[in-house]
């Protein structure tokens, strides 16, 4: 039940309008408490979206009643007016909620550069609270869909309390700490601060680590939203694990699901001198183009991958790296390892390790193949 499977939570998911296919596109989570803590991470872009802008304030004071989730249209790069119309879709979810559009988080996504509907959007959001269930999380997880495929829920039930979230992305999937749009809800006593520290503790090692295409988008927004309504306040281990696990889960379906990709790719990096040095190492290799081509060709070209190492600032000597795909260490000490015809490329997902010698850290990165769809895709939709 996604967002809904936590208790205190309801949602509710309805067309109105703002895609020229009717689908559902105007989303509506609420928190019905008692407590009604919350915590945020959004896009690094420097261009942000209008929605972003807004609920960034919102989250100041740690506490959102309601989020107002609309396909359809980014409202980016909008100007002013974007910003009003983003004021003005949380004074109306305040009006039809009895609460104060300060606690009214927005989020918004689809093309850059137009401007809302409002006389289709603001008639949604009454439409949409009418509609509100405890069993409305699935329809607010369709609504919420724009090149996706299929829609993306996770839940994760420990001893009385329950993470639920969902998610839509499925392209400009490279963002600093979140990735496109994604609601996680607890019934969990907790307050916003240890909230902060399970959402930015998970989304480090998760929505930050998939790599689709080296975009990002201006409106990436992940919010984790707590209700309270168990009872149960479970050690902070416990949640950040059920919480990282959320997002683990999520951010894989976001790969799955990625614009026209065959490929899943598991970039590992391992033997490295620092986690930062990692973590870019896995970057640079999912990030290279002609290696992305190569493993949608079922070639796996070795030399693309130290060609990509080569490009960072990482501790390595050239001489002790080692490159493994799907298990065969095609490359050894910098040169020929074992025969790459050994390596088994029919299967959709690839695991290349990249061996830097250099010390003990570690940090995995998924991304995708590059192939003949995703450029239809992109070329077909306008972005």
């Amino acid at each position: 039940m996604s967002v809904t499977a936590a208790k205190g939570f309801t949602a509710a998911g309805v067309a109105v309008g703002l895609k020229e296919s009717g689908n559902p596109d105007l989303a509506l989570v609420v928190n019905t408490g008692p407590r009604r803590a919350a915590a945020g991470v959004f896009t690094s872009n420097r261009v942000k979206a209008a929605p972003v802008l807004w609920s960034e304030q919102v989250l100041r004071s740690g506490q959102v009643s309601a989020v107002v989730l609309n396909s359809g249209g980014a409202n980016a790069c909008t100007g002013p007016k974007g910003f009003q119309d983003t004021h003005a879709t949380a004074e109306k979810a305040a009006e039809v909620l009895g609460t104060g559009a300060g606690e009214i988080a927005v989020c918004s996504t689809g093309l850059i550069g137009v401007l809302l509907p409002m006389d289709k959007l603001l008639p949604g959001v009454e439409a949409a609270a009418g509609q509100l269930s405890e069993h409305g999380g699935e329809k607010a997880a369709i609504a919420i869909k724009t090149t996706d495929t299929v829609h993306k829920t996770s839940v994760v039930s420990k001893d009385g309390w329950t993470v639920g979230g969902m998610a839509k992305g499925a392209g400009m999937l490279a963002p600093g700490l979140a990735t496109m749009l994604v609601v996680i809800t607890t019934d969990a006593d907790l307050d916003a601060g240890a909230l902060d520290t399970a959402l930015r503790a998970a989304t480090r090692v998760t929505f930050d680590r998939v790599d689709s295409d080296g975009c990002m988008s201006t409106n990436d927004t992940v919010l984790l939203l707590a209700s309270g309504a168990s009872g149960v306040t479970p050690a902070q281990d416990d949640f950040d694990d059920a919480v990282r696990a959320v997002c683990d889960d999520l951010g894989q379906q976001l790969i799955r699901d990625a614009e026209g990709a065959s490929k899943d790719i598991k970039v590992e990096v391992v033997n490295a001198a620092t986690e930062d040095d990692a973590v870019l190492v896995g970057r640079t290799i999912a990030r290279n183009n002609l290696l992305k081509c190569a493993l949608h060709g079922e070639d796996p070209n070795w030399g693309r991958v130290l060609s990509a190492i080569g490009t960072t600032s990482a501790a390595f000597e050239p001489d002790r790296l080692n490159v493994a795909i799907n298990g065969v260490w095609v490359c050894k000490n910098g040169g020929v390892g074992e025969d790459r015809d050994l390596v088994d490329m029919r299967y959709r997902e690839v695991h290349v390790v990249a061996d830097l010698a250099a010390g003990d850290a570690t940090a995995t990165i998924w991304t995708n193949d590059l192939t003949a769809d995703y450029v239809h895709e992109n070329s077909a939709y306008s972005s």
